[in-house]
């Protein structure tokens, strides 16, 4: 190892040259416009791979294309399966952003862009450090397949007919993904647990068309304040969702999991500190991290309609909309949740309205086994990495292709994070520290040879 480390020491300057130009490209999925950026940028991974010696290729898709690469040598005993997605999240408000998104910046011992942490900055950390491996003259320890996907920040991704369809080319002996965080600053984590997803848009219609609000006011409904009604009757006064059968299939949680995430060095106020909100509020008797970590939630994540411009529109507005999505845990089914969530939208709304329930999807929650090779040589890695033994936790985000990796290829997943929950992750001004990101390809180096 000491040929791998002293590279990665003399290499740190170039390291970050290396992250300034990924994330230069403005890989948002969700738009179509930056559909070249996406090409352009998965193209450059593939360059990237084969000026290290791998073989690599693009793979078109109907969407965006996903980018593979692998590195065999027969003699070893093991193969991972490295995950990782070069699609970023969009950037609106523009207006917030220090800088501009795509011109990275950096002050100190931290770099601002988007996806600096969210995954580009991540998958790029196992790219260096193979990199640490091949040009310092030493040989891989493992056999390394790499699948970088291009959709994960919009879906439906095509990642999930891709791995069916390519079982063969995929096979391997673990999965590792890093997309996810620390616990806090300088305390490494391994994540065993995601929440799973269910997302759906509700749209609210009255008049057929906007109506003057002094001819018509109070005398039919206005969808605006029969949507804010409905979304109302979603919590009772505890913050515990009201839909019918929501909580039947919770798996409750552990007493040594509540004793553990108990003895983790969590203040409520250093998570308002972070969020800066004034005060924590969620589901009687939980936690602030049990209700993020394995309590489902639903959110609105926007409302719209009527007119918001600037000055006044004086209109009974003819439909109102929002977004919703709801975090789901072990045992919940997204499928099963949408279906409970529809009917009692349907059930619970005024009949002077119309309602519909539309852009429904959803992913499964995941846990993953704490006890496997992966886990304990990710324990090692971290320790040498960051010099602390890493804690275990769960985090109230998810990946949902962690399943897919489970029941089309039989794989555990190591999910194992660099950024911080503070990076401003899907906001403005997303940051990555540069010290996470070193010790990271230091972690990363150290988990393939541990992994032998």
């Amino acid at each position: 190892m000491d040929k791998v480390l002293s590279y990665i020491q003399a290499n740190r300057s170039k390291f970050v040259n290396d992250l300034v130009e990924l994330l230069k490209f403005p890989s948002i999925s969700g738009d179509s416009k930056y559909k070249n950026d996406l090409l352009k940028c998965a193209d450059y991974l593939k360059v990237k791979f084969e000026a290290l010696g791998l073989k690599a290729k693009v793979y078109p898709t109907a969407g965006h294309p996903i980018v593979y690469a692998e590195y065999i040598n027969p003699a070893n005993k093991r193969t991972l399966l490295v995950y990782g997605h070069y699609d970023v999240q969009p950037v609106d408000p523009l207006s917030l952003w220090l800088h501009p998104p795509f011109e990275p910046f950096i002050d100190g011992e931290t770099i601002y862009a988007r996806g600096a942490s969210d995954d580009k900055g991540q998958l790029l950390v196992h790219i260096l450090a193979v990199e640490a491996y091949l040009k310092s003259g030493m040989p891989l320890p493992v056999n390394l397949k790499f699948v970088l996907e291009g959709e994960e920040e919009s879906g439906p991704s095509h990642l999930f007919d891709f791995i069916p369809q390519n079982k063969e080319l995929l096979k391997a002996d673990g999965v590792v993904v890093s997309d996810t965080a620390m616990y806090a600053k300088g305390l490494p984590a391994i994540t065993y647990g995601l929440r799973g997803i269910a997302a759906a848009e509700i749209k609210v219609m009255g008049p057929n068309r906007d109506l003057h609000s002094g001819s018509f006011g109070g005398s039919i409904a206005n969808p605006i304040t029969e949507l804010a009604r409905l979304i109302a009757k979603f919590h009772d006064e505890n913050y515990r969702i009201k839909i019918e059968g929501f909580y039947d299939d919770v798996r409750e949680l552990e007493p040594w999991e509540r004793e553990m995430w108990a003895s983790l060095p969590h203040t409520d106020n250093g998570w308002l500190k972070t969020t800066g909100s004034p005060a924590v509020l969620g589901e009687k008797s939980y936690t602030t991290l049990e209700r993020v970590w394995a309590r489902p939630t639903c959110e609105i994540n926007g409302i719209y309609g009527g007119y918001s411009g600037e000055g006044g529109k004086t209109i009974v507005p003819s439909w109102a909309g929002c977004k919703v999505t709801m975090r789901l845990v072990p045992d919940q089914r997204p499928d099963d949740i949408l279906e409970k969530f529809t009917k009692y939208v349907n059930r619970v709304a005024s009949p002077a309205v119309k309602v519909e329930v539309g852009n429904i999807v959803g992913a499964k929650p995941a846990l993953v086994e704490r006890d496997n090779f992966m886990v304990k040589a990710a324990v090692k890695a971290l320790e040498k990495g960051f010099g602390k033994k890493p804690v275990f936790m769960r985090e109230g985000g998810s990946i949902p292709i962690v399943n897919t990796f489970k029941e089309e290829l039989g794989l555990e997943t190591l999910l194992l994070g660099f950024c911080q929950n503070d990076d401003n992750v899907h906001s403005p001004n997303e940051k990555f520290s540069l010290t996470d990101f070193h010790q990271g390809i230091v972690t990363a180096a150290h988990l393939f040879a541990e992994m032998k």
